[in-house]
């Protein structure tokens, strides 16, 4: 048989503690693993510096060399040059004046001019040296000869000289003269290093090499090289720690091997790392924190030590949790069966029926509830499970002259173990007589209030009826702010009355839709016109967009269209307090019966509770304003009646911005005659100055549906004639003409020649333009008599080649001179016009020009164009006459 681990608290804590170890040992070795492998990183790069820095020495000793030997040594035995140049910059400074400026010299001291001319040679030789070198150099000659001293650099010596005249380039030269000097008096030493340096003009580190050559009878000649090692230490190196000393005997180190070339010691608090110079007295060392260190290692490792720590809490908590839970039993869960025990106690005993759970092993009840001990004793529950097993385990039965049903049930665990149900009947029945009775006395309490609701309506209706109208008769006589705040108040009033009446009879399953043929233009223009006085009221804008044509006939349930589009215009009236209204109509394109209805408004929108009540009435607060508040069963109406007529209504809300109603129905559209009958306007053509892109839209749309012509303003400029001037701006009336408005009751006569109608009631609009055509043909047929008469002088007497030949020429001086603005020729031409109209007596083109020179007055260039196309057209006239 295969070994069973038995889990108990001891080999559990065993397990966890042999675990936990286990980690902390893979920890241990992680860290170590760590720290070698950065340690072996930086003897590698701290051996790369090293050598890096040996090949450099190397190179500037043979510089030394190369400087000393054949640049000092010939530029002494040679004649010196009389080309060069040197400048003063302070007492005993001078500065060498040279064409390549990749270095520069100074001599500081007294000298001559090979002592210049050496600065030359060492000067070039260096350029040529460090001209592919980035880093800051420098070299510093201690002359034997004359004891001055020459320094080349990279450095801007000529400005660090004359700009900072005790600067850093002054104590630098000091510094290194007063080295030099020691070193040349230092007889035993010729080769010497100084320590690293920083330069904090540069920002560079850098050590000196200093190399002294001995002269028979003169001053010893040292030369010195700064060399830079900024360009050689690598990048994760912080230079600031590197150091440069003396070769010394370091601390015995556990890491230190013979034959290494770098060794690893601690020194408190730091750990140095030192790489050896090999042909030099130097060590190159570089100390790292013991803090820092540690920080480098905890950033590497991040990762696996949290998860390290994750692991080890969770066996810290899953060690607690199982010895708690699994391995000892608490008085928790002693509790937990205890609470447990009395729920189940708790649900029996709240059983409306009666639980028994009897064990006929034992002869014992296991569980029971009060119903069930008071029956118990009159019952014998072998006999109940003998009779019960041949009828599907139910059966009636009468204890006390009451009858109970009983359903028996085994259990799947315990055999022995038998479940009995007890169900009183009669108590049953008289729930359900109970239920019965409730129910018929909420049905009549419906039926009651609906006929209450229902009479008292139709009580109201009639006088409200009445006083809403003595009240528009009143208004209509006097315009008192009194009498319309209580005709809105009568007119809310009755609407609230109609509005219950009609969601009673909804509710009662009394209405059904009225389906008639109607023309939807006729319905717009009734809504339109129900909405004017409130509009007007407050201010606000109304445009009524029908996208269908205006003699479209619609069928369907015109009455409760009209009461939706009214009731919903009020509400959106209600919430709007300033901008304007829009009530557009349009048709779904796949089915042209299902007709689309948008009213869209620019109030402050919806509240939440003001939505909820398209679902029940009155649930939310209403909107209001100083002429009334909103009906909180406005929504609901809406969208039953909606709903009765196949379709839906849907209010999309946003606070500051508005509301829209969606409003989709099946309308069928009735089949048009297939004969086509003359339109009301054919032949009439329309200039349309309409400044406002909607009204231009709705105005074209309805003239075009009448069989009108509507020519643009672009249209009119290349000389098409009209008949009527259709604008929405008074300063554009001219003519015959009609002024749209949308806060016009109808139409009015503004003269004989013009009318201001509202744009969205198309049957003022329509009837408004008939009277003007009606009027313009009266006037057409006086004018033809009146130039019939006037005709004759121009006819019979000899002026009618004098008319020909000077009137249409200036015609077109017209329009050429109005095209181009020039309104000072425009007017001379219209004033020779004039008077060539008084000379022959034609009154009608004397009156047209006067009427052009008061546009040109005000420069009014619309009607400019209009006058000048009248004037054409009267000139055109007489000339076709005179030919006749």
């Amino acid at each position: 048989m295969p070994f069973k681990f038995p889990v108990t608290s001891g080999n559990v804590t065993r397990f966890f503690v042999i675990f936990n170890l286990v980690l902390l040992l893979a920890l241990g070795f992680m860290v170590h693993n760590s720290v070698n492998t950065w340690l072996t990183e930086k003897r590698y790069a701290m051996a790369d510096l090293a050598r890096a820095t040996q090949k450099r020495i190397d190179a500037y000793r043979f510089a030394t060399w190369q400087i000393y030997e054949n640049l000092a040594t010939s530029a002494a035995g040679s004649s010196p040059n009389s080309s060069l140049q040197e400048t003063r910059l302070r007492p005993d400074v001078y500065y060498l004046e040279k064409t390549r400026r990749k270095t520069e010299a100074l001599i500081f001291g007294s000298h001559d001019s090979s002592t210049l001319d050496m600065t030359m040679r060492m000067s070039s030789y260096l350029d040529t040296l460090w001209g592919a070198e980035n880093p800051t150099w420098s070299m510093y000659f201690l002359n034997g000869q004359d004891n001055s001293l020459i320094m080349i650099s990279t450095l801007p010596l000529k400005d660090m000289a004359t700009r900072y005249k005790e600067s850093a380039i002054s104590s630098l030269v000091d510094g290194r003269r007063a080295e030099m000097l020691q070193q040349a008096n230092a007889l035993d030493e010729r080769e010497s290093f100084s320590p690293l340096r920083h330069f904090a003009f540069q920002n560079d580190h850098y050590f000196t090499l200093r190399t002294t050559f001995n002269q028979p009878g003169h001053l010893a000649t040292v030369v010195a090289f700064d060399l830079p090692i900024n360009d050689l230490t690598p990048q994760n190196m912080p230079i600031e720690n590197f150091q440069l000393r003396q070769d010394a005997a370091l601390p015995a180190a556990n890491d230190q091997t013979e034959g290494e070339s770098t060794q690893i010691a601690m020194v408190n608090p730091d750990l140095e790392i030192a790489a050896t110079l090999p042909s030099t007295p130097l060590q190159l060392v570089y100390r790292v924190p013991i803090t820092s260190l540690m920080i480098d290692t905890l950033h590497n490792l991040l990762w696996p030590l949290l998860v390290n720590l994750l692991l080890f809490l969770l066996s810290f908590t899953g060690m607690t949790l199982l010895r708690q839970q699994s391995l000892r039993p608490s008085e928790n869960q002693s509790a937990e069966l205890d609470s447990l025990r009395v729920l189940n106690e708790e649900i029996v005993a709240s059983l409306p029926v009666g639980l028994l759970v009897y064990d006929f092993a034992s002869n014992r009840t296991i569980l029971s509830n009060k119903i069930a001990e008071h029956l118990l004793p009159h019952l014998n529950l072998q006999k109940i499970i003998n009779m019960s097993d041949q009828h599907q385990g139910v059966l009636q039965a009468t204890i006390n002259n009451e009858v109970y049903e009983i359903r028996h049930a085994r259990s799947v665990l315990s055999p022995h173990t038998q479940l009995f149900l007890m169900r009183d009947q009669d108590r049953e029945l008289l729930v359900n007589k109970k239920l019965q009775k409730a129910q018929q006395v909420l049905d009549r309490n419906h039926q009651m209030r609906q006929q209450l609701l229902q009479n008292l309506g139709h009580a109201l209706n009639r006088p409200l009826e009445k006083v809403v109208a003595q009240l528009v008769q009143l208004s209509q006589r006097d315009e008192d702010e009194t009498v319309l705040d209580l005709l809105d108040e009568s007119q809310g009033l009755a609407r609230l009355v109609d509005d219950i009446v009609l969601l009673n009879r909804l509710e009662a399953h009394d209405w059904s839709p009225d389906a008639s043929v109607f023309n939807l233009q006729e319905l717009l223009d009734e809504i339109a016109l129900e909405s004017l006085p409130l509009m007007r009221r407050k201010g606000l804008s109304l445009v009524v967009n029908n996208l269908q044509p205006n003699d479209e006939q619609r069928f369907g349930d015109r009455r409760a269209l009209r009461k939706v589009l009214a009731t919903l215009m009020h509400y959106a009236l209600t919430t709007t307090r300033w901008g304007k209204i829009s009530l557009t109509v349009s048709a779904d394109e796949a089915r042209p019966e299902r007709l689309l209805i948008e009213l869209v408004d620019t109030g402050a929108g919806l509240t939440v509770d003001e939505l909820a009540n398209a679902d029940f009435p009155f649930l939310g607060e209403t909107s209001q304003d100083r002429y009334g508040q909103a009906s909180g069963m406005a929504f609901f109406l809406c969208k039953q009646l909606c709903k009765q007529m196949g379709g839906s209504l849907e209010i999309i809300a946003k606070a500051d911005i508005g509301t829209r109603y969606s409003i989709q129905l099946p309308l069928a559209v009735e089949p048009r005659p297939e004969e086509e009958e003359e339109k009301l306007l054919d032949g009439v053509t329309a200039l349309m100055e309409i400044e406002v892109e909607d009204v231009y839209k709705i105005v074209c749309r309805h003239l075009e549906n009448w069989g009108a012509r509507c020519l643009s303003p672009e249209e009119r400029l290349s000389g098409q004639e009209h008949d009527v001037l259709v604008t929405d701006a008074p300063n554009k009336l001219s003519g015959w003409a009609l002024l749209l408005a949308e806060d016009e009751l109808g139409h009015h006569a503004l003269n004989d020649r013009q009318y201001r109608v509202n744009f969205n009631l198309s049957n003022a609009l329509q009837d408004a333009l008939l009277a003007l055509i009606e009027q313009q043909l009266a006037h057409d047929s006086m004018d033809e008599i009146t130039e019939d008469e006037e005709l004759t002088p121009l006819l019979s007497g000899g002026y009618f080649q004098l008319f020909t030949e000077t009137v249409p020429p200036d015609v077109k001086r017209l329009y050429t001179e109005s095209a181009e603005k020039d309104y000072a020729m425009l007017a001379q031409t219209a004033h020779r016009l004039k008077g060539v109209f008084a000379m022959l007596n034609l009154t009608p083109g004397k009156q047209l020009c006067e009427e052009l020179e008061l546009h040109i007055k005000a420069c009014d260039d619309s009607n400019i164009t209009n006058t000048t196309s009248d004037i054409d057209a009267y000139v055109n006239e007489l000339l076709q006459q005179g030919n006749q």
